[in-house]
């Protein structure tokens, strides 16, 4: 009954952290492919290719179900995978769409026409792959009509994160939203677009302002994953025990996951 959670590096993990609290009676398999991150400065072929590759990892491990924790990967692979090579036996989801359903105020499932939503103005920070994809303002386009957006490329973020160098992460996520906020001064609403920036989530908030709601995905895709596996319990995997797999160097990987969620994470190799 296992389900596949997969990044290019340890962001994912802050979703993993979610569901296992949410879902503590389902086993998850982790693959995190360090060896190849960060993916936010890859080719859209180069970024399908990788997540497929890992996808197919994952169903390896009895995992039918993937959650793409990397907003990257469903930006600029998740579409074109759904619609050209998952087998229909087989299910793999993105992070976007429960983030998106939060801010315009829609269930789950609900494919009504676009409509006007309260928050007019909305600050995306993501990786330079996702904000090149427009997959964000693609699918809020299909939910809600006169929402202006604003992304903001945030080179740098993922790797200072990955690297533990806190105080780096902090100034370029300072540096990032004064950047977006010459262009819209008065956002209403900011969405942390990439599964590392919950980790700096006082950071964006404080460099925003407390004006500004804060969208940090975790918890969203937790409870849509709840929802979605209630209504499709036949996509709960065959594997039976919860893993965490690397491409990168098993020990590296393991110490940085420890710091990274503050418990004891072993990685394996992949």
């Amino acid at each position: 009954m296992a389900v596949g959670v997969f990044d290019s590096g340890l962001g994912g993990l802050t979703v993993l952290d979610a569901l296992t609290k949410r879902l503590p009676e389902v086993p998850f398999v982790y693959f995190g492919d360090n060896a190849h991150a960060p993916y936010g400065v890859r080719t859209a072929d180069d970024i399908f290719n990788l997540t497929c590759a890992a996808t197919e990892r994952l169903w390896a491990e009895g995992c039918d179900l993937v959650i793409l924790a990397c907003n990257t990967a469903s930006a600029a692979a998740l579409k074109r995978m759904q619609e050209t090579w998952v087998p229909p036996e087989k299910r793999v989801l993105g992070v976007f769409v429960p983030l998106i359903e939060a801010l315009t105020e829609r269930q789950w499932g609900d494919n009504s026409p676009p409509r006007e939503v309260a928050v007019k103005h909305v600050a995306l920070f993501a990786t330079p792959a996702t904000v090149a994809s427009r997959a964000f303002q693609r699918e809020l386009a299909f939910r809600a009509i006169g929402v202006d957006v604003e992304a903001q490329p945030c080179g740098g973020v993922v790797d200072a994160i990955e690297q533990g160098d806190e105080i780096l992460a902090e100034a370029l996520v300072r540096s990032h939203v004064e950047a977006l906020k010459r262009r819209m001064p008065a956002p209403e609403a900011a969405i942390l677009g990439c599964t590392h920036y919950p980790l700096m989530e006082k950071a964006f908030q404080d460099a925003l302002g407390p004006g500004v709601k804060v969208y940090s995905q975790a918890n969203l895709v937790a409870e849509s994953l709840a929802d979605y596996l209630t209504r499709r319990p036949q996509f709960l995997g065959t594997g039976t025990r919860s893993r965490f797999l690397t491409t990168g160097d098993p020990a590296y990987v393991s110490n940085k996951a420890t710091q990274f969620l503050r418990r004891k994470i072993t990685f394996e190799a992949a």
